[in-house]
């Protein structure tokens, strides 16, 4: 990919990405040695990580979950896509609360003395159908907003670049 600062490739695995900045040549169909440029002291603790994570990748092929911090919005987000699955396939407030919680729990809880876990599965239900009905744009784009944020960070302060 090209953008206003050169040449870069991100490698993903769905969940986690990396960016590789060309800082010099191009990446063709052949192949390519890649080195990694530390410039002083100051600058080289925000680039250790990077580094180990390029390394973790090419040595193990795979991501190293262990180097890349969990995002904090994601298990709501699946939380809502069980919920939204649950509900095509017709399942009453009781059944996710069953699935999300677990039996014994929705069993006691359900027409126990407090209403909370019906109020926090009505909630979810509220949320799963707000994004079905377009709510996921919104979530989608400030994710893209947030990315490119991000990305942009990387590119202009960080300065990790491969060559």
């Amino acid at each position: 990919m090209v953008d206003q600062w050169g040449e870069y490739v991100v490698l993903s695995d769905g969940l986690r990405r990396i960016r590789i900045d060309v800082a010099g040549g191009y990446l063709g169909h052949e192949p390519v040695l890649l080195v990694y440029a530390i410039e002083g002291s100051r600058s080289a603790i925000s680039k250790v990580l990077p580094l180990r994570r390029a390394i973790e990748i090419t040595a193990r092929r795979r991501f190293p979950i262990r180097l890349f911090a969990p995002e904090p919005r994601a298990q709501r987000a699946l939380t809502l896509l069980r919920v939204h699955d649950a509900l095509a396939d017709g399942a009453t407030h009781r059944q996710i609360a069953a699935a999300l919680f677990g039996e014994d729990r929705a069993r006691l809880a359900w027409n126990g003395t407090s209403d909370s876990l019906r109020s926090q599965v009505r909630r979810l239900v509220a949320a799963a159908r707000a994004l079905s009905l377009g709510g996921y744009q919104k979530l989608l784009d400030l994710q893209a907003r947030k990315v490119s944020v991000s990305t942009d960070e990387a590119s202009s302060s960080d300065q990790n670049h491969w060559s």
